[in-house]
């Protein structure tokens, strides 16, 4: 299928090494979206390899000891993120590949770039390309590859590797509900197993319980971020003291789902642009600014919500107290700012997971937070009213005069334009958020 991917291994012979290194040595070849992401000159045959030398066993076991983080893990400012995530991080003596892979829970992003060119390096990676895909596919390739590396463990009577011990491990934890909340919450907050103080993820487990386990997961993603972790003890304090009255009854309703991708069937700007056109559409918006009023009616508060200069610290939240009474606070101190985020946790609402208490609009790059930029962008800054302002003519100055007339950051706009391949798309993911510092 297009975007499928798969890891190859012809097996080779190696006189020297560990006994697994000896058993699991392979010329190793990683495909993408119909592109080989291991492609490489190799400069002592004067010729291109699509799969290097490399020890199957070593990639195994780094694919296993990071499962949980590349599974659940986003991009994050953790302090050893790229360990994780990179898989040129391997070492061992080997020229591995410069891929680096992560997740927002829904979808795998692979990206692979070239390693740069030394005279006393004989093999260079050349392979520039990115592929996304569902994340349940990339969960499923890693289990059928590390069972090749166990087979070929087990032909050589090597039945207790550390492989064999750390995969045994990942497949008892994914087998139970329990630690397996435990170890994707330690994921998301860029931690590896087992290294989180105990007390925090029960606490967090706990707070699930008052809140829903699908917002404390996106807390926890925050934690990668910010470093921060919020307790619901402390979300409703904060709420008390900054937040601003809001009533979830009164927040409008998106009639018609139907039309909508699934989460996960599609990327998350995607969900976000779809459910954004039908609410305008709902609604009689057509192309025009959405006014501070009607954003603030359909989001069930008070205009005054978006004038407040101080903001707050942490993340943006709508915490419900009842189906009558939330409240909503918002991190910007700037009007356009705070517009965009309340406009996210409009989209949270609508069509983010269904139940709990707790709507967070984080600067975490989860399936959730992204659907909820997209949401924002193209509800307060519809793409096809931008495109016929800018008129082809995508100079920063018009796109400033396009961000003001909405009411939107230029960011906002710029990714718009990416999004919809009137512009070069620089990376995967621009971050929304910036659009709301």
């Amino acid at each position: 299928m297009p975007g499928s991917w798969t890891i190859t291994a012809d097996w080779e012979s190696l006189d020297s090494g560990s006994l697994e290194e000896q058993a699991c040595f392979a010329a190793l070849g990683i495909y993408a979206d119909n592109v080989c992401l291991t492609e490489g000159k190799d400069s002592l045959a004067n010729r291109l390899r699509y799969a290097p030398l490399l020890s199957g066993y070593h990639l195994a076991e780094w694919l296993a000891w990071n499962w949980w983080r590349l599974r659940w893990e986003p991009r994050s400012k953790a302090p050893d993120w790229i360990y994780a995530h990179s898989v040129a991080t391997i070492g061992g003596g080997y020229i591995w590949p410069n891929l680096n892979i992560y997740s927002d829970g829904q979808r795998t992003t692979i990206v692979a770039t070239p390693t740069p060119e030394r005279p006393q390096t004989p093999f260079r990676y050349i392979a520039n390309h990115s592929v996304v895909i569902p994340a349940s596919e990339f969960e499923d390739e890693i289990d059928i590859f590390i069972d090749q590396v166990l087979q070929r463990l087990d032909l050589s009577k090597i039945t207790q590797s550390n492989l064999h011990d750390i995969w045994n491990g990942v497949n008892e934890e994914r087998c139970d509900e329990r630690i397996a909340s435990l170890r994707k919450i330690e994921a998301l907050m860029g931690r590896e197993p087992d290294q989180s103080d105990p007390q925090i993820l029960e606490n967090l487990l706990a707070d699930a319980e008052q809140l829903s386990l699908s917002g404390i997961e996106e807390l926890a993603a925050e934690h990668g971020q910010s470093g921060a972790v919020h307790s619901a003890a402390e979300l409703q304090e904060v709420a008390n003291q900054k937040g601003f009255d809001a009533s979830p009854r009164n927040t409008v309703r998106l009639q018609d789902t139907s039309g909508l991708p699934g989460i996960g069937q599609a990327p998350a700007w995607v969900r976000g642009y779809h459910a954004a056109r039908a609410l305008r559409e709902q609604e009689g918006l057509n192309g025009e600014c959405i006014t501070d009023c009607q954003l603030c009616d359909m989001s069930g508060v008070q205009a005054d919500v978006l004038n407040d200069k101080i903001g707050s610290s942490g993340i943006s939240f709508a915490l419900d107290q009842n189906s009558n009474r939330s409240r909503i606070v918002l991190r910007s101190k700037w009007h356009d700012g705070r517009r965009f985020e309340l406009a996210r946790l409009l989209g949270d609402r609508l069509v983010g997971p269904n139940g709990g208490r707790l709507f967070p609009a984080t600067r975490a790059y989860t399936y959730r937070q992204k659907m909820q930029r997209a949401f924002a962008a193209e509800f307060l800054s519809p793409f096809e009213a931008v495109d016929e302002m800018l008129k082809g003519d995508y100079s920063v100055e018009n796109q400033k005069d396009v961000s003001e007339h909405f009411k939107v950051s230029e960011l906002t706009i710029r990714t718009l334009l990416v999004n919809h391949r009137r512009l070069e798309r620089e990376d995967l993911d621009l971050d929304f958020e910036a659009a709301a510092v």
